[in-house]
């Protein structure tokens, strides 16, 4: 049996989690804070880039926000699909495995109920 992470290790990373995770969302919401002013976000590259022009006029951070997220939805689901034939052998082998285990099993106890003569032979030279 492998031997997990001890405590202090854990402790460690836990703390370092902290010390990235605090400055970077003190670092987003000062972003946030900084891009407050209104742009407009349009799909159409010939439309004119005037806030009186057809779209939504947004905060710039929640458009930065919004495709940063887009991109991490992407990406997540990129991984997940490319990591389907892994997932896919390892359905495969899973029952494959379970497969040799019942079989397994019941070699075990077909040789625990008719126990072999020269073992059993041997046994008796051993106690005599």
């Amino acid at each position: 049996m492998a031997a997990g992470p001890n405590k202090e290790s854990l402790m460690s990373r836990r703390l370092i989690g902290w010390f990235v995770l605090i400055p970077l969302c003190a670092l987003l919401v000062v972003f946030a804070l900084a891009n407050r002013h209104a742009v407009v976000v349009n799909f159409n590259p010939l439309a004119a880039a005037d806030l009186s022009a057809p779209g939504a006029g947004m905060p710039l951070f929640l458009v930065i926000y919004a495709a940063l997220f887009f991109g991490i939805a992407l990406g997540g689901v990129a991984v997940w699909w490319s990591q389907g034939i892994f997932r896919r052998e390892m359905k495969h082998f899973r029952k494959k495995s379970e497969r040799l285990e019942a079989e397994l099993d019941t070699y075990r106890r077909q040789s625990a109920a008719a126990a072999d003569p020269a073992i059993a032979a041997a046994d008796e030279l051993g106690r005599g």
